[in-house]
């Protein structure tokens, strides 16, 4: 089979592998769609993966349908399409075990992030996984469903846990970055309800998504303020930063209403000084998520089914994965590249 593998620092490429066979407990899925993420840039082009073994498959956004099962596999059926929860974890602890490998107790020693990211990952003809990291995702579009498993998860997640502040009435949530992750924000902030929601973005282009995608308000940088202002002048409940720059730190902060909450989602390199008095308005939480639980990979699911949620992708071929992360790297992307095997391109 074909894999787009990571072979030195700043070297992937695509390569013939052996089609791996599934153990107890295990299955193969012959991959639908494997999305493209900056982390995936991050571990290629950057020092991120640095402590990782080489070479690996990335991949951690994956779509598939189930080909062969290992002994001691009950629930799954062969033709089965399913999606992978890719946080790795060390399957022991507390939180392991309630599918919250994302926040394993011992991640910082683990030997990989997840699928893809220092294991072999899903940019392949073929992948296998336990079978307790797949999710049901039958009756929805392969190439979506493979964004939900991190650009949908993460920005679930993010939301979710800032559910109470979003929850009073007239609350003010701020997007900054309408990317591959900030577009599906817009759009799970939207089914919650009665949620106003202001979009941030240098692009045009991402604002037209934002748009698209039921922001309220979808504005550069420089008009963020007065548009908060216009839906309420005491300032955003709660800002999500999926940049991460620190420009768009010093913007979020700017942002933020009294005992406002800063969710930092992205990894652009930019910093706060938290400090009591300092920049953060009096009573302000910040947070900083990573990913998401297998069950809320269930519920972003079931979202996407129900409507509630859709991707803007770009489909390329698995043989096209080149050309993919180049135009990731130089910004060019709207949404979610997706590699599919067996596309034309």
């Amino acid at each position: 089979m074909i894999a787009y593998r990571m072979v030195a620092p700043g070297r992937a490429g695509l390569t013939e592998v052996p089609t791996p066979e599934p153990g107890p407990a295990e299955v193969r899925l012959d991959v639908l769609a494997a999305g493209v993420c900056h982390s995936d840039l991050a571990v290629l082009d950057g020092g991120a993966g640095a402590a990782w073994a080489l070479p690996f498959t990335l991949g951690h956004e994956v779509c598939g349908r189930v080909a062969a099962l290992g002994a001691e596999v009950e629930g799954l059926r062969v033709g089965q399409q399913v999606v992978v929860h890719a946080p790795y974890g060390c399957g022991g602890c507390p939180r392991c075990s309630r599918g919250r490998t994302n926040y394993c107790d011992h991640r910082r020693t683990l030997p990989a992030a997840g699928l893809g990211l220092g294991v072999d990952g899903g940019m392949a003809d073929a992948l296998v996984v336990d079978r307790h990291r797949v999710v049901d995702a039958e009756g929805l579009d392969p190439v979506v469903a493979a964004t939900l498993t991190d650009a949908g998860l993460t920005s679930f997640h993010a939301v979710e846990g800032s559910r109470e502040a979003l929850s009073e009435s007239g609350a003010i949530a701020v997007v900054i970055g309408v990317g591959g992750l900030g577009h599906l924000a817009i759009g799970i902030l939207r089914a919650l309800g009665g949620v106003t929601v202001v979009a941030v973005d240098t692009r045009e282009e991402a604002l037209d998504l934002a748009r698209e995608c039921g922001a309220d308000a979808a504005v550069g940088p420089a008009d963020a303020p007065a548009a908060v202002a216009a839906a309420r002048g005491s300032g955003a409940d709660v800002v999500f930063d999926f940049a991460g720059a620190q420009s768009s730190l010093d913007l979020a902060v700017s942002l933020l209403r009294t005992a406002g909450e800063l969710v930092v989602v992205g990894s652009g390199g930019g910093s706060v000084a938290v400090s009591k008095p300092g920049v953060l308005p009096s009573g302000a939480r910040l947070r900083l998520p990573f990913w998401g639980s297998r069950p809320e990979l269930a519920a972003v699911v079931d979202l996407a089914r129900g409507g509630g949620l859709t991707a803007r992708t770009t489909a390329f071929a698995l043989a096209d994965a080149d050309r993919a992360f180049d135009q990731l790297r130089r910004g060019r992307m709207v949404g979610r590249a997706v590699l599919v095997p067996g596309h034309a391109g």
